[in-house]
């Protein structure tokens, strides 16, 4: 996916782009209200004091009574105690609730990355996905335990305040509101341009994590072309637009505290010289003018954090945008309705009239795979060759539905791959690619990564990987420090590329499918330990139907019959002798893999 900076929000109101989390915050929505009236308490308790205050002003101060003073101390510090304890009460109520939200949010997005298919991932960039995964959903989870309870309540104890601010004189109060009033313009306008900021800095932030993961992973690539200067500029330029960005993220909310400061402190000073006029002319008290600052006091605090509050909202909203932005996703590889079984697979893999193109493709370019007709008998190994472009990888992924045709159809013994559960289809067919993953695991959790039906640690377990091993020529795992216990790097990169190929190769042979579709699994094995995993896999493959993607004359002469992928199509289907004989672009694609290999020998000689 290219760069999402300039990603437009979604075209739902704040209100309703935010309701999309219900499902979510429902198991724990009770304890959420409880945290809300906790707070909600606090802030009445808060307003209770200035009503006390002027009581204890009009009566015991005036009369001077210092028992009734104490008493009154004592009633507010217990106001203030109270208040503390409903403040701790709302933290405890609210806090595990937004941490489970938070996990489950987490856990549904990592399943849903999973079932999504592959032109998915072709298309986004792994940092944004990762940044919405950990900081997109950490800011909702801040917000749901502070962000919103404070908002709310502090909207309320602003409303109730305000109210209570009439009690004293209209006029007072009515000064204060309207000398509030423009805050709510500039929250509209705080809100225009907030929001596009935010949604601009989470996306960035995205774009700088994906640029932070390629250089890690391909540290080795800039290292040996001497680019790690070049890999730094193009960061100190993503990173200077997101400073930008959030330079300009914190002038509007310099804004927008500007005249959360100003305009209370401008009440303030309408309301101080109306409340002296008043008194002059006896339309209001002493008390009554205490109190009423004392209530103003308290409400300064609320609206002040108005503007912070309504900030944290709209990154809140982004953060929701973003996240469902990957739910929302179509999956268009999914299981069948009625799906249909294999009990006994006899492993003949069929290809009927496939076409298959990208989603990106342009109108007017041909199908990659333009009519591919071919068939695999049981227990037979076939060689898939054909120049570069030709569609070999492409037809590799249809088989297991990392891909689904776009025409034509793919069967396993007669039954439309697309029929079978996936699970049920990934357990028949099994894969193998030339560039190698591994995970952070054990090797034995590497190799054993497909047989979830075995008990960990079993006598079977620990026959099948020691024959998968074998087969694979994966010997050198017994001189690891921890030997198949030990512990792979990331992405397996503290081992060599041919040993990667070895353990991946491991993986699919312990898996034991009745079909095989091998990607050129054995391209970075030398000469040599190439010719020995394939006298072992002749073995293994004696009863399995295997499609083998081959790049070197020598896998050729491992199948039974070859395929030529010529623009698209196959073209012809024979033996390797047959093929020599009667085609001459197989010649052609031959001498080619010949003269590849050769290099390939010469190479190794010279290491």
């Amino acid at each position: 996916m290219t760069t999402t900076a300039d990603s437009p929000r979604s075209e739902l109101s704040t209100p309703k782009a935010l309701a999309r989390l219900i499902p979510f915050v429902k198991p724990v929505l009770p304890r959420l209200v409880l945290g809300g009236v906790s707070a909600l308490l606090a802030g009445l308790l808060a307003l209770g004091i200035p009503l006390v205050l002027e009581q204890i002003v009009r009566g015991p101060i005036s009369s001077g009574d210092l028992t009734a003073i104490a008493w009154g101390a004592a009633a507010i510090l217990a106001l203030g105690l109270a208040e503390a304890a409903m403040v701790w009460l709302r933290r405890w109520f609210v806090l595990g609730p937004a941490t489970r939200v938070e996990y489950e949010l987490r856990q549904s997005f990592y399943s849903r990355l999973q079932r999504l298919p592959v032109a998915f991932h072709d298309r986004w960039q792994s940092g944004q996905l990762l940044s919405r995964m950990m900081q997109d959903m950490s800011m909702l989870r801040r917000w749901l335990a502070f962000g919103l309870v404070l908002l709310i309540v502090n909207a309320l104890t602003i409303a109730a305040g305000t109210a209570l601010l009439f009690r004293w004189h209209w006029l007072l109060g009515a000064l204060f509101l309207v000398t509030s009033a423009p805050l709510w313009y500039a929250g509209y306008r705080f809100e225009k341009t907030y929001g596009r900021l935010a949604r601009q800095s989470q996306d960035q932030a995205g774009d700088l994590a994906t640029s932070v993961e390629e250089s890690v992973h391909g540290i080795r690539v800039l290292k040996a072309f001497g680019r790690g200067k070049h890999a730094l500029q193009k960061f100190t330029r993503q990173a200077e637009t997101l400073r930008e960005t959030e330079l300009s993220k914190a002038r509007a909310i310099g804004w927008i505290w500007f005249w959360l400061v100003l305009l209370p402190d401008i009440a303030f000073a309408l309301c101080l010289g109306a409340g002296i006029y008043l008194t002059a002319l006896g339309q209001l008290e002493g008390p009554e003018l205490i109190a009423f600052f004392a209530m103003a006091t308290v409400l300064r605090w609320p609206m002040e954090s108005i503007g912070f509050l309504f900030s944290f909202l709209l990154d809140a909203r982004t953060a929701t945008d973003r996240i469902f932005e990957v739910f929302d996703e179509p999956n268009t590889i999914v299981d069948p309705q009625r799906p249909a079984s294999i009990e006994r697979p006899r492993g003949e893999l069929a290809f009927e009239d496939v076409h298959f193109r990208y989603q990106d493709a342009a109108a007017h370019e041909p199908d990659l795979l333009n009519g591919v007709d071919l068939v695999l008998r049981p227990g037979e190994t076939m060689a898939l060759v054909g120049l570069t472009g030709s569609g070999k990888t492409t037809l590799t992924t249809l088989p297991t539905r990392l891909y689904d045709v776009t025409g034509g159809r793919v069967t396993l013994d007669g039954v439309d791959v697309r029929d079978l559960t996936l699970k049920e289809l990934r357990r028949h067919i099994g894969m193998a690619f030339e560039d190698a993953t591994l995970f952070s695991q054990s090797v034995r959790d590497n190799v054993l990564l497909g047989r979830e039906d075995l008990e960990p640690g079993s006598p079977e377990a620990e026959r099948i990987l020691r024959e998968a091993l074998d087969v694979a020529q994966a010997g050198f795992v017994d001189d690891l420090p921890d030997g198949v216990d030990t512990v792979i790097g990331e992405e397996g990169l503290s081992l060599s590329g041919g040993q990667r190929q070895r353990l991946a190769l491991a993986r699919v042979v312990a898996a034991r499918p009745s079909v095989l579709v091998l990607d050129d699994p054995l391209s970075a094995l030398d000469v040599d330990t190439e010719a020995l995993v394939e006298d072992a896999l002749r073995v293994v493959l004696r009863d399995t139907t295997a499609l083998v993607v081959a790049h070197r004359p020598s896998t050729v002469m491992l199948a039974d019959r070859v395929a030529l992928l010529e623009a698209g199509r196959v073209t012809a289907v024979g033996t390797h002798s047959e093929l020599l004989r009667e085609s001459e672009h197989y010649r052609h694609v031959i001498s080619s893999l010949e003269v590849e290999e050769a290099r390939l020998r010469e190479r190794e000689v010279n290491l």
